[in-house]
């Protein structure tokens, strides 16, 4: 396992999820629920879309090293794209309406922030780049930890503190940075493509 893996994937990650719907869902959660509960059925929801994502990946790297790398390229231009027009659109205000009692046994409210976060997080942009990195890089036990690390880090900060980090961070702009990296790892995969 790679430590310089694990800590570019979370570079990548941590900042393409923040301004996603399931950081938001996370806030919603925790500003209703045990943050402790919540946290414990987000982490889990985030775990296996990470295992999704690597097995998917892993399958992509068994094609041959210059279409991978034209695979992933591409994947880093759509993933960039998909950030940037979000940051533009604003959030489309998905969020599941959840009842606001706060008298709900632990493992309800684990079992329900596991359930909104397994739903949203479906096909979402972290999820596809994290095929992508697992596919690009061929190390996927760092790949995952990165990955989990980065959503985990998200989720905890929505859950304690959501509102507060959006007044100090602009998610606009680490939306940019996000897209930006993306772009530049894209130009990475194409020029290895290309010169094999």
């Amino acid at each position: 396992m790679s430590l310089a893996v694990t800590g570019i994937v979370f570079a990548i990650i941590f900042p393409a999820e923040l301004p996603d719907k399931t950081a938001l869902a996370s806030l919603m959660l925790g500003s209703r629920y045990d943050p402790r509960q919540v946290f414990a059925g987000v982490a889990g929801a985030f775990l296996v879309h990470v295992c999704l994502a690597i097995a998917a990946g892993s399958l992509i790297a068994l094609l041959p090293q210059r279409i991978v790398e034209g695979v992933v390229a591409a994947m880093f231009v759509v993933g960039a794209l998909l950030l940037l027009r979000g940051a533009r659109g604003g959030e489309s205000g998905e969020e599941e309406e959840l009842p606001v009692s706060s008298t709900l046994p632990g493992w309800r409210v684990a079992a329900t922030s596991f359930g909104v976060i397994l739903v949203a997080e479906f096909g979402d942009l972290t999820q596809i780049v994290t095929a992508n990195l697992a596919a690009h890089y061929q190390d996927p036990i760092a790949v995952g930890v990165g990955a989990t690390l980065a959503l985990w880090a998200v989720g905890g900060l929505a859950i304690l503190g959501g509102r507060k980090v959006q007044k100090i961070l602009s998610l606009t702009w680490l939306t940019r940075i996000a897209a930006l990296v993306m772009i530049v790892l894209a130009g990475f995969s194409l020029a290895s493509a290309v010169t094999g």
